[in-house]
């Protein structure tokens, strides 16, 4: 099987990806899948995190963490910007070509003895479990695809369980309260986990005190963040674990939001090793993180910052970054995409469009694309002065270059999807 042939195999498994359905939820293709090749989902002992956003930042640090104490961790997060490979990495590497054809063909080979057809997120993670113990790595760093439970990845037995925060997402598959949502991403909290919970609600709180794990540390409670100060290219803060204080941690990345990935981040990786970490493995290792698509500043004079943020949490932390910490002086210009399933509404508001000078409405490239009609038409009822609509990403962007002088500011949001799309098309773009 070629590179090529392998991307056909997973397109023609895509069920999820292209109608948003998940019509009978259960772990039986995956069991099947990892009992066939061995089990290699128990290769290594597993972080696995899980919540409604900050995942993949979170999984970065982790990773990171663990890669400065010197273990080799295999990563795998979903979903991917511009290419597959994205999911799957050892030592933040992603996998190469020939290896990822080689994991998906055996997958391939083996779907005609599970009785049944695997679906896309099944084959990636069954592939990710298998490259991983080829290659010996000796931690995983598994994120969860879909809330918990039901998730490919929980057939595993995680060391720690991570929870970075709990909000109303996925709300066709769970809800409709938070309690309902922290139910299901519950499950992936085995009898031997050290659990990691970032969310301070004490509803929340007990749900994952209830869950079965071997213990439990809750931010604000057992560890938090002290001081959380706006920095050149991201945060300095003042954190504290239930072992350690660590001072003045250069975070590189923007938000406040971040601090709290960082801390759960920490106390995560304290838990993995039952002890604290140095101050300079904390340093090296927030030294080389970077989160491709997430508030990621891609142009200055005109700032052109993308930001994959795809329900209303994530959109109301990165409107606050944008207009409060980055405040552009000139003209405000946004981009927005939704996937359907998603209130373009509910998006809009969280973003505070209506303080947008311009908003441009396009059709996130993918199956599940919400009508940039409809986005435009939501702009409108919030009250948005200026609306436009265009078909694509780039066409958006070119609208917006159009539009935009040195001084002002353009946001490009609302999907992961339309981040992906944006970021090739603005490298070859802008200086």
């Amino acid at each position: 099987m070629t590179y090529q042939q392998a991307l056909a195999y997973l397109d023609e498994h895509a069920g999820y990806q292209k109608t948003g359905r998940i019509d009978s939820p259960s772990l039986d293709m995956i069991s099947r899948l990892c009992e066939l090749m061995g089990e290699p989902q128990h290769c290594a002992p597993v972080v696995h995190i899980t919540g409604t956003n900050g995942k993949g930042s979170t999984a970065q640090m982790i990773t990171r963490l663990l890669m400065a104490s010197g273990l080799r961790v295999g990563t795998y997060t979903s979903p991917h910007l511009e290419r597959v490979n994205e999911r799957f990495t050892i030592d933040c590497e992603p996998i190469p070509d020939d290896a990822f054809a080689e994991q998906i063909a055996a997958i391939a080979d083996l779907e005609m003895l599970t009785g049944s057809r695997p679906g896309y997120f099944d084959i990636c993670t069954a592939a990710a479990f298998r490259w991983f113990a080829d290659e010996a790595v000796d931690v995983m760093v598994i994120e969860v695809g879909l809330l918990g439970r039901w998730d490919a990845t929980n057939v595993v037995d995680a060391q720690v369980a991570v929870i970075t925060n709990i909000g109303l997402d996925h709300m066709e598959f769970a809800g409709p309260t938070r309690a309902d949502i922290a139910r299901e991403k519950a499950g992936i909290i085995k009898s031997q986990s050290a659990v990691i919970c970032g969310d301070t609600d004490e509803e929340i709180v007990e749900i994952f005190a209830q869950a079965g794990g071997a213990s439990l540390l809750v931010r604000q409670r057992d560890f938090d963040v002290d001081s959380n100060q706006l920095a050149l290219g991201g945060r300095m803060v003042d954190v504290r674990t239930p072992t350690t204080i660590y001072p003045e941690v250069l975070v590189p990345l923007h938000g406040r939001h971040q601090a709290e990935n960082a801390i759960v981040a920490i106390t995560a990786v304290e838990a993995f090793f039952a002890r604290p970490l140095a101050a300079d493995i904390i340093d090296e290792a927030f030294g080389n993180v970077s989160m491709p698509g997430r508030f990621e500043v891609m142009g200055h004079q005109p700032l052109v910052i993308v930001d994959g943020a795809h329900n209303p949490a994530g959109a109301d932390v990165c409107a606050a970054v944008f207009l409060e910490d980055f405040d552009p002086a000139g003209r405000r210009l946004l981009v927005i995409g939704c996937l359907k399933g998603r209130d373009p509404f509910d998006m809009l508001s969280a973003l505070r469009a209506d303080e947008f000078d311009l908003v441009i409405c396009c059709t996130a490239p993918s199956p599940r694309g919400l009508p940039a009609q409809e986005v435009a038409e939501a702009a409108r009822r919030l009250g948005c002065d200026e609306v436009a609509t265009v078909n694509t990403v780039e066409a958006a962007i070119d609208r917006a270059m159009q539009e935009i002088g040195p001084d002002d500011a353009l946001l490009i949001t609302g999907s992961l999807y339309v981040v992906g799309s944006a970021r090739p098309y603005l490298r070859r773009l802008l200086p």
